[in-house]
């Protein structure tokens, strides 16, 4: 049995914040791996300013090297666009595996718009990540109305797979304020060089050297 964390998003672009907090939280929940699953078109966000595919899928790919973060094109190829039908489809597939959810502080004040979220979080675990500045609002979201009726201590979270869904457990980490946001109005035209060898294979040295 592997475990697994499942991190979703657009990834536009990939950050040095996404691989440390999967990090941190492969090592708070005892992973064996971290699953990203790039996102072909969110539901929740504008085209504007939204960067293909290929650009974003690579640009995890840069990111991801060189860890035990796999990343994924897979709600790409079975035409998922639900996060709660990926997990779905995921949980059938493999069915020897179990699988936990990773969702950023930042995501959970939307957490209630998404499609049949209860559904969601009755089908595994969920570990909220903390980041800068989103932590009080993460615990006052509308969707933690429900949700606070199954947090578990962040002490336990290692023995995440002997929980019943629903459930869920806030993880305080390493902060780290990088968001995709600010990397976008920095430079704008980063899709235009992801998937260049010469720019990955620098990406990849910088992460290194900042021992990321």
């Amino acid at each position: 049995m592997r475990r697994i964390g499942l991190l979703g998003g657009s990834f536009n672009p990939a950050h040095r914040a996404h691989r440390k907090m999967s990090l941190a939280a492969m090592e708070a929940l005892s992973l064996d791996e971290v699953w990203w699953l790039v996102s072909p078109c969110n539901p929740l966000k504008t085209a504007a300013g939204m960067a293909s595919f290929p650009a974003r899928l690579a640009s995890a790919r840069a990111v991801a090297h060189g860890s035990r973060i796999r990343v994924s094109e897979i709600e790409q190829r079975m035409g998922t666009r639900y996060s709660v039908d990926t997990v779905e489809a995921l949980i059938r597939r493999f069915q020897s595996d179990r699988f936990i959810w990773l969702m950023g502080a930042d995501t959970v004040a939307q957490f209630h718009q998404w499609k049949d979220w209860r559904r969601l979080a009755a089908m595994l675990p969920i570990a909220v990540l903390s980041r800068p500045g989103y932590d009080g609002p993460a615990r006052a979201a509308r969707a933690m109305g429900w949700l606070r009726w199954f947090v578990h201590p962040a002490a336990t979270a290692r023995r995440w797979t002997d929980w019943s869904a629903p459930a869920i457990c806030l993880l305080r980490l390493p902060p780290d304020p990088t968001s995709a946001t600010r990397l976008r109005a920095l430079d704008p035209d980063w899709p235009t060089r992801f998937g260049s060898g010469r720019f990955d294979r620098a990406l990849r040295s910088r992460l290194s050297q900042e021992n990321v």
